[in-house]
């Protein structure tokens, strides 16, 4: 009886363990975030600018109508990137928020509502989790927490580039080598920071563009160097676009972003016409994954660009 009781419990292990595999698209996801990222900016750049983004595009499926919620500004759209709740249900309302101005319609036990990095805590208790940013809102919002690898480092300050490019992405790739992230949020500043400084679209802001593109590659690179490059999803999203010297408003240069999905369960060169909002984004990293979505998230997740 003790034998039959075994090998029903393996069985049923076995069997939970296939079902889980099942639902996921994929094992590991990389979400690249760049903030100030602007659709215009991918229109007006030509392909040899960006060929390791473009290379993502061609070879996965992309918008660039992926609109942010309202104001278009930085730590509300994190926010609502990261929980899947529009403005009025996550509470943050200002571009350095770290709490929000009314209460969230969720707490997950921190202060903010649940991220994706909160479910993936709490459905996968061994995953490997991962933020590298340089700008310390993220770390907050993202809910520092849940995560394994909690890396935050300032790589400008004003006119000054403390730290090139490819310093601060080998600190993300050499990661990714070592410990081959379930979930890995990499963000980038510098973008925006080229955009407040120069103007959105201007010499300055498109040579950032180019000088990130390379980070892309590098991230890819590592991929491959660590064994999981067949087995990951790489998603590249922004915050919010720009005019002029800034952002906030309500103009489609502001609200328009890039959000593009490349793996190898993504149909290819699909440039997808579905409405997309900016918490679309964790509810498809958790469709991803095969996580249960949280009942008060409003993100659906973009399943008809999967094969």
């Amino acid at each position: 009886m003790r034998r039959i009781s075994i090998i029903l419990l393996a069985l049923t292990l076995f069997a939970s363990l296939n079902a889980e595999a099942a639902r996921k698209k994929a094992r590991h996801v990389v979400l690249i975030g760049i903030d100030g990222w602007a659709a215009e900016a991918v229109r007006r750049a030509p392909a040899s600018d960006i060929p390791n983004i473009r290379y993502l595009m061609e070879n996965g499926s992309w918008t660039l109508a992926k609109r942010s919620v309202m104001p278009s500004a930085s730590a509300i759209n994190w926010t609502s990137m990261f929980n899947g709740l529009p403005t009025e249900m996550h509470g943050f309302d200002k571009w350095n928020s770290t709490k929000g101005s009314i209460p969230s319609t969720s707490d997950n036990g921190n202060g903010i509502p649940p991220t994706i990095f909160t479910v993936m805590r709490q459905q996968r208790p061994s995953a490997e989790l991962g933020c590298v940013y340089d700008w310390g809102c993220i770390g907050i919002l993202s809910d520092s927490l849940a995560l394994d690898y909690n890396y935050f480092i300032k790589t400008y300050r004003g006119k000054e580039t403390i730290i090139p490019t490819e310093e601060y992405t080998k600190i993300a790739t050499d990661y990714i080598k070592d410990k081959k992230p379930d979930l890995l949020v990499f963000y980038y500043g510098a973008l925006d920071n080229a955009g407040h400084q120069f103007g959105w679209y201007g010499p300055e802001y498109m040579e950032c563009q180019k000088s990130l593109d390379r980070g892309v590659g590098m991230v890819i690179q590592a991929l491959k160097d660590a064994g999981i490059f067949d087995d990951t999803i790489i998603i590249m999203s922004s915050d919010h676009g720009g005019k002029d010297k800034g952002h906030g408003g309500f103009t489609m240069l502001e609200l328009e972003t890039p959000f593009i999905v490349f793996g190898n369960k993504v149909k290819k060169g699909n440039e997808f016409q579905e409405p997309m909002m900016q918490y679309d984004t964790a509810a498809t990293i958790a469709y991803i994954l095969g996580l249960d979505i949280p009942e008060d998230w409003r993100g659906k997740p973009l399943k008809r660009i999967f094969k």
